[in-house]
């Protein structure tokens, strides 16, 4: 019997994590999926730090919330001034 099929094997998946773009759009898109203003609700989010202002909707409000406002906030201005 080969001693290799008795050991256990560990492997671990590298997950990349979302960039704060890609954040960004699946909770806008939730937001918009519920029936939500996404731009209100995403500046709400952002003047408060309070998350009820996002949908639990397809993961948003734990997505959202890994990332920090000021983060949120410079990758808008980014993409603002980089248009």
């Amino acid at each position: 019997m080969n001693d290799d099929l008795n050991k256990t094997v560990k492997f671990t998946v590298e997950k990349k994590p979302m960039a704060v773009e890609e954040i960004i759009l699946t909770v806008h898109n939730a937001l918009v999926e519920k029936g939500y203003n996404p731009i209100s609700q995403i500046v709400g989010y952002i003047m408060s730090g309070d998350p009820s202002y996002i949908t639990a909707h397809n993961g948003a409000r734990s997505l959202i919330q890994k990332v920090e406002t000021d983060e949120i906030l410079e990758e808008l201005v980014k993409y603002y001034v980089n248009r």
